[in-house]
């Protein structure tokens, strides 16, 4: 019998297998296991990576096993149980339930065997939606979601201060969910969603209150085996919703108003960096002027030179996000706030400062081409850019972006990795390249070939995986080469 999920109390004693720990401490494995132990589960923790890839993580998980043996008296908290290296088929046909990291694909052969023999899948973001009592705004998207996810929940704080922000952005919204089942007020809760943790909600009908997509690209193709197969996982943040929540789109996207036209919802709100089509709701850029229009009413909200963020795609995040907040019934005044003063996330075309005249810019979590593209049309003045990219492959074609560095870089560093000959053979003869299996290396070689200027920029439009233990790695690792150079870190206020 699979195991009953109406009620919490059904974890204790209950056998789970977490597939997939991780080596990010505030990720959907370590957050998931955590609550699962806390709620007295029996959990046995399986991943592909060994022990020593996996120390961090492993001491993390004791430490607060230990924390809850001494912390919770009233019922029985069980030792984690580690299968490292490899998965066993007994751990997904003889257990109560599978809890599947976002990174395990769903078409992993044990997954397929748990569910072949009864066993309940979930995610750490289907069981957050199964419990939490209170309405939830889910953001997702190929590019800007992070920023977008940060943005809404900083707006909406200024409302409701305990607003939680979580998901793919910062950790498990498991984290949370136990203190937020003891709020008797209600409860902001802004969740990243990525496709792969989107994909975990389907079936369940338990869709968000506002569901914003902030655009789509090709990415994630070495997962997928399709562009349309990527859209159909993107697309689950709305066709899990009812008739009377909310959607908001990207109304400059052709491929949008294609998903517009098979969701459920009957409330649909678009934003838009030019126009709006006649006829619509939402929000919209005219030169300067950000346009909110509701039912025909017109009204400017703000103005771009009020805005701390740089750039055209943050302009459509902050559109986005200040949307979802005037939907969600937050003020003009409280929105044109945040505006005014949010300065962005760490690794999105983060300014780390300058060294004897040298810009180094930190934009780890570009992952895809478009990304990239969209730090050189920032940053590019026409051969100042010298570009710290490649890595792992993600099944994407950078023939566009091999284009844009030959018009925008003056040198090209590489590093190795499965998408390091794609992207050297796209860059050709548009620049000087050299490749690197290191990011001190990486760093060295840069700045030898930069001068006064110049702009040393880290925007690597593929996965971190080899080199790098994830993207916040490389980032760090970026950071930390920036200040052995002697560059002091530009706090932003």
């Amino acid at each position: 019998m699979p195991l009953d999920l109406s009620s919490i109390r059904s974890f204790q004693d209950a056998a789970v297998t977490v597939m997939g720990l991780g080596r990010y401490k505030k990720g959907s494995g370590i957050g998931a296991a955590k609550w699962l132990m806390r709620h007295g589960a029996q959990i046995i923790i399986t991943d592909l990576k060994d022990e020593n890839e996996l120390r961090e993580s492993i001491d993390e998980i004791m430490y607060w096993y230990t924390h809850y043996r001494s912390v919770y008296k009233d019922h029985d908290i069980y030792q984690p149980v580690f299968v490292l290296g490899k998965h066993d088929a007994d751990n997904f046909t003889n257990v109560d339930l599978v809890l599947q990291n976002p990174g395990v694909p769903r078409e992993s052969e044990f997954v397929q065997l748990a569910k072949k023999n009864g066993i309940r899948v979930e995610s750490d973001i289907s069981l957050f939606f199964r419990y939490c009592p209170f309405p939830v705004f889910s953001i997702t998207g190929t590019r800007g979601k992070s920023t977008t996810t940060a943005l809404l929940g900083e707006i909406l704080k200024h409302k409701h201060p305990k607003t939680v922000v979580a998901g793919n952005i910062t950790r498990s919204p498991l984290e949370d969910l136990d203190w937020l089942l003891e709020e008797s007020e209600p409860v902001p809760i802004v969740l990243e969603l990525s496709s792969w943790l989107l994909e975990s909600l389907e079936g369940l009908k338990l869709g968000p209150q506002i569901a914003l997509l902030t655009n789509a690209y090709k990415d994630h193709l070495d997962r997928y085996p399709s562009f349309e197969a990527y859209i159909a996982a993107k697309e689950l943040i709305f066709q899990e919703q009812n008739e009377d929540q909310i959607a908001i789109l990207n109304a400059d996207q052709e491929i949008m108003h294609e998903i517009a036209s098979r969701i459920p919802s009957k409330h649909l709100y678009w934003f838009s960096n030019t126009s709006l089509p006649e006829g619509v709701s939402g929000v919209y850029r005219k030169q300067d002027s950000l346009i909110r229009r509701i039912e025909g009413q017109e009204t400017v909200f703000a103005h771009v030179d009020d805005l701390k963020l740089g750039g055209d795609h943050n302009v459509m995040n902050i559109l986005s996000a200040s949307l979802a907040a005037h939907l969600a019934g937050v003020s003009d005044e409280d929105i044109h706030q945040t505006m005014k003063t949010f300065a962005g996330l760490p690794g999105r075309q983060e300014i780390l400062g300058e060294l004897e005249g040298v810009l180094f810019i930190n934009d780890t979590t570009a992952t895809s081409p478009e990304g990239v593209m969209a730090a050189l049309t920032r940053f590019g003045r026409g051969g100042n850019i010298v570009l710290l990219c490649g890595g792992s492959s993600k099944g994407l074609s950078f023939n566009d972006l091999g284009k844009m560095i030959g018009e925008q870089c003056k040198f090209v560093v590489v590093f190795d990795g499965t998408a390091a000959d794609d992207m050297e053979e796209a860059i050709g003869e548009g620049a000087l390249y050299e490749r690197v299996n290191s990011m001190e290396q990486a760093i060295e070689l840069a700045y030898k070939n930069a001068k006064l200027g110049d702009v040393v920029l880290l925007s690597p439009g593929t996965s971190s995986f080899g080199i790098f233990k994830n993207e916040f790695d490389r980032g760090d690792q970026f950071k930390t080469g920036f200040q052995k150079l002697g560059g002091e870190i530009v706090v932003m206020e």
